[in-house]
């Protein structure tokens, strides 16, 4: 088995690189003394977890706390766990690794689609998959980077090629700025009016891109252990519309008792309500887009995402500002 730090960095991709068949196993019927004896004097890549094995088939786990506590004339059959979770050799890294933790395992088995035994994925390799990642995703979440590895080397990397990774992102940006400013003028005769609407726009914007942010993150990790954008979509609109709902309820008692206006009260509410569901849409689409034509759903689309919620929030505001209190 590859050494930790190894794995974290050689880009294998699938259970079945991580996999070691150096392991303990047995068969149901031998004893936990038995078994623990033959243990003693050897070497194992990963001891965390005996295999019970029915000729190449795999019949189920014992972890080394369940040998030890059982007495020595208990055979292993007894004492095993024989529904364990179990991965393809295909399947992903990540998602064998997620499938580990969620069922509390110290290690994950490898099996065939014959259901012949293929090795197990020991623990320090599941955390080292964890952490790769994890780093990965946030790596692409920012919109700089592709990989982990590259992540890593970007710490230490020239000035010039710092400036690559992150500009060609910031420039996406400031476009979406120029073009909000340009919203945000075509309603300067309707801000003279009333200058307390500008009051809100920075916190109508930031409510919405939380939201976004949120859905956003949900969504890239779902994509990436395999669950499609379709069996959330519904739930995450819902939910940002009540979020929505929710921020611009309390938003309205707290506007109308600071500032004494109730239409610019409402005016907030309202624009929280729509941008925070608009954006919860924007926060789905992006990542299924970039995922239907190929790309990653991680690489760049937080920063697109933020830039059409930013510019989309701002009109829907003044919209709304306008439509109420003017």
């Amino acid at each position: 088995m590859a050494d930790p730090d190894i794995a974290l960095t050689a880009g294998l991709r699938t259970a079945a690189q991580h996999a070691t068949r150096n392991v303990p196993v047995a068969v149901a019927s031998d004893a936990a003394g038995q078994v623990l004896d033959g243990m003693r004097g050897r070497a194992f890549d990963s001891a965390a977890v005996l295999a019970v094995l029915d000729g190449d088939r795999l019949r189920g786990l014992v972890t080394l706390e369940r040998l030890l506590a059982a007495p020595p004339t208990t055979p292993v059959g007894a004492i095993m766990d024989d529904a364990p979770p179990v991965v393809a050799p295909s399947t992903a890294q990540e998602r064998a690794a997620w499938l580990a933790v969620q069922h509390a395992e110290p290690t994950l088995a490898v099996v065939d689609d014959a259901g012949r035994f293929a090795g197990l994925v020991a623990a320090p390799t599941l955390l080292g998959v964890l952490l790769e990642e994890h780093d990965e995703d946030m790596a692409r979440l920012g919109g700089f980077l592709g990989s982990a590895a590259t992540a890593r080397s970007s710490t230490i990397e020239p000035v010039l090629r710092r400036l690559s990774h992150r500009l060609p992102w910031l420039l996406l940006g400031l476009a979406g700025a120029l073009l909000a400013a340009v919203i945000v003028g075509s309603f300067e005769e309707q801000l003279a009016q009333e200058v307390l609407i500008a009051y809100f726009v920075p916190g109508v914007v930031y409510m919405a891109d939380a939201v976004g942010t949120q859905t956003e993150a949900l969504v890239i990790r779902g994509l990436s252990l395999g669950i499609g954008v379709r069996r959330i979509a519904v739930r995450e609109v819902i939910t940002g519309v009540l979020l929505g709902a929710l921020l611009g309820g309390l938003a309205l008692p707290l506007v109308w008792g600071l500032w004494g206006r109730a239409d610019v009260a409402v005016a907030v509410a309202l624009a929280l309500l729509a941008a925070s569901s608009i954006a919860s849409l924007i926060a789905l689409a992006l990542p299924w887009l970039f995922h239907r034509f190929g790309r990653d759903p991680a690489f760049g689309s937080g920063p697109l995402a933020t830039v059409i919620q930013d510019v989309l929030t701002v009109a829907i505001y003044l919209l709304v500002a306008t439509a109420v209190v003017l």
